[in-house]
């Protein structure tokens, strides 16, 4: 299951900085934008998968 979330970002004197929208608590930095990015995607995962054991399942529903 893929999901899309929206990036904010800025550059400072020397790093990358952003948050995603969708989740404000969760923001880093990057020396670059890619860089930028794969930190933020791990954070999420981090913070989604924190307490959730490693065999588990996933099932789609309907919202």
């Amino acid at each position: 299951m893929h999901s899309k979330m929206n990036m904010l970002y800025w550059k400072n004197e020397k790093f990358w900085l952003g948050k995603l929208l969708e989740h404000p608590e969760i923001m880093t930095q990057g020396e670059t934008l890619e860089e930028l990015e794969q930190n933020l995607k791990e954070a999420y995962l981090l913070m989604a998968m924190e307490d959730v054991p490693e065999q588990y399942q996933i099932k789609e529903i309907a919202m």
